[in-house]
C-alpha cells in the first residue's frame, strides 16, 4: 500500500480540494481523509502495513493524473523521433497518467493489425496509452475506414490529425458514422489552399522572413464548417489546437446549439507564446496551427475563462535535431510539450489569474477524460489511483527529459511548477 500525507488535494471532478491524505491499495484509491482520520483508520487496518510506503509531500497538489487526448508518439514507422516506450516516460515525467496517440504513423492506423501493434505496445509501458485511428484510409482524405470495426477493435476515436480533411460531404459522413457509435472525432482545421507556407503566421512572422505564410482564414474556413456539419449530424467534435481568435468565437456560438456535442483544445504553446517566439527561436517554434498574434493568444486565453475551450492538449510532436536544423521553409511543424505542458499552464494561467488551479486541472483531467468516455480524471475513493503530485510554485529549468526529441521553444528556460511524482494504476511510475 501507499500513503500520501501531507498534500493539498484537488479533485476538478467535483469541485473539493482540501489538506487530505490518499492511502491507496491494489490500484485504486482506498481512503481519503484529512490526517487525524487517515491515522485512526490504518489502526483498524487488518492487513500487514510493515511494507506500506509513505511519501510526505508537504507544499504540494496532490491531482488525477493528467490526461492528454492529442500526442504523437511516431510509432511504427518514425521511431527515431519518438517511440511509444519513451513517449510514455516523457508523459510520466509531465504528470500525464492517460494518452491518446493520433494516427499519422507509418503505416497509419487505418487497419486492425496496425491498431492491434499501438494498443499491445500501449500496454506494455507504465502508464494508459490509447490511440485513435484515422478518419480515411492512409489519410488520403478520399476512402472513410472500418469505424464500426476498429472501434470495436479498442480505437478511443478518430482523427485523420496532421492532414485537414477537406471533401464536405465526406466529412459529413464521417460525422455520421461516429455520431452513431458515439465516439470522438478529432479535426486539424487548415485549409491548405490559403496556405503559402505552414507553420509561420502570414503577418509580422512572415513578412519578418519575407515569405508567404499560413493566415487565420485557413483555421477559420474549416471550424466554421465543421461546427455546422457537427450540429447537423450530432457528432462528438473536437477543434484541435485552436489558435485564432475567430475561431474561438465560431466555437462559443456553437456550443450555444443544443444539438450539437462540441469539444475545442488549447495547447500550452498558444496559451503561452504569439508569432514573436518564431521570429527568436525559428523552427523551434515553427507548428501547426502556428502561434498568431496577441490578440489572438488573449482570445484563447478568454475562451478557456468563459469554457468556450474546455481542453489542453499538447499535441507533443517530436522531430530529430536534423529535421529541425534545416531551413525555416523546410523543416517539420511541431513540438514537444509533455514535460512542460503542466508549468507552462500553471504560470500563464494559474499564476496570471486566467484560470482557478481547479479550472485549469479540469481541462487536463476530467474534461478531456469525460470526452472519451474514460474511467480517469477523478479522485475518489474505490477510484483508479493514477494521480500526479507536483509544487506549484518551485522552478526549475528545462533540459533534455525523457523523450528522444529536444524540439521545444521552452529548452533552457526556467519553470514554474515542478512534478515530484506520478503515480498509474497505483505504482509509483515517475519520481522527481
Amino acid at each position: 500500500m501507499l500513503l500520501i500525507e501531507q498534500g493539498y488535494l484537488i479533485d476538478p471532478k467535483t469541485r473539493t480540494e482540501g489538506n487530505k491524505d490518499v492511502l491507496i491499495g491494489d490500484g485504486r484509491i482506498l481512503k481519503i481523509a484529512e490526517h487525524e482520520e487517515m491515522q485512526a483508520y490504518m489502526q483498524t487496518l487488518s492487513e500487514n502495513t510493515d511494507s506500506l510506503d509513505v511519501v510526505r509531500v508537504p507544499g504540494c497538489i496532490v491531482a488525477p493524473g493528467l490526461v492528454d487526448v492529442h500526442v504523437h508518439f511516431r510509432d511504427p514507422g518514425f521511431t527515431y523521433k519518438e517511440d511509444i516506450e519513451t513517449g510514455a516516460k516523457a508523459a510520466a515525467a509531465g504528470g500525464f497518467t492517460t494518452v491518446v496517440l493520433m494516427a499519422n504513423t507509418k503505416p497509419t492506423v487505418d487497419n486492425e493489425q496496425t491498431l492491434q501493434e499501438v494498443l499491445d505496445k500501449g500496454r506494455r509501458t507504465k502508464i494508459h496509452v490509447i490511440t485513435c485511428a484515422c478518419v480515411t484510409r492512409g489519410l488520403q482524405g478520399q476512402e472513410l475506414v472500418d469505424f464500426e470495426t476498429l472501434r470495436a477493435k479498442g480505437a478511443a476515436g478518430f482523427t485523420d490529425d496532421g492532414i485537414p480533411l477537406m471533401d464536405e460531404k465526406l466529412v459529413k459522413q464521417a460525422m455520421e458514422r461516429t455520431a452513431a457509435l458515439q465516439v470522438p472525432i478529432s479535426f486539424h482545421e487548415e485549409d491548405k489552399s490559403y496556405i503559402t507556407n505552414n507553420g509561420i503566421n502570414e503577418g509580422k512572422a512572415s513578412d519578418y522572413y519575407g515569405i508567404g505564410g499560413s493566415p487565420r482564414e485557413a483555421e477559420i474556413a474549416l471550424v466554421d464548417r465543421d461546427l455546422k456539419l457537427a450540429c447537423i449530424t450530432g457528432a462528438i467534435i473536437d477543434i484541435q489546437h485552436i489558435s485564432s481568435k475567430e475561431a474561438v468565437e465560431l466555437v462559443r456560438q456553437a456550443k450555444k446549439d443544443p444539438t450539437g456535442h462540441i469539444h475545442a483544445e488549447a495547447t500550452p504553446h498558444h496559451i503561452a507564446l504569439t508569432e514573436d517566439a518564431i521570429i527568436e527561436k525559428g523552427t523551434m517554434a515553427k507548428m501547426n496551427p502556428p502561434l498568431r498574434t496577441e490578440e489572438d493568444r488573449q482570445a484563447i486565453l478568454a475562451g478557456l475563462k468563459d469554457g468556450t475551450i474546455d481542453l489542453i492538449a499538447t499535441d507533443h510532436a517530436p522531430h530529430s535535431a536534423e529535421e529541425k536544423d534545416k531551413p525555416l521553409t523546410q523543416a517539420p511543424s511541431g513540438i514537444i510539450g509533455l514535460e512542460t505542458a503542466l508549468a507552462v499552464c500553471n504560470e500563464h494561467l494559474v499564476e496570471k489569474k486566467v484560470l482557478t488551479m481547479s479550472d485549469m486541472l479540469a481541462k487536463m483531467t476530467c474534461n478531456p477524460a469525460d470526452m472519451y468516455g474514460l474511467d480517469a480524471g477523478y479522485l475518489k475513493e474505490g477510484g483508479p489511483a493514477d494521480l500526479v503530485i507536483f509544487d506549484p510554485k518551485e522552478t526549475w529549468v528545462y533540459e533534455k527529459g525523457y523523450s528522444k526529441s529536444t524540439n521545444s521553444p521552452f529548452l533552457g528556460q526556467k519553470l514554474t511548477g515542478k512534478v515530484h511524482a506520478t503515480i498509474c494504476a497505483g505504482e509509483v511510475v515517475y519520481r522527481a
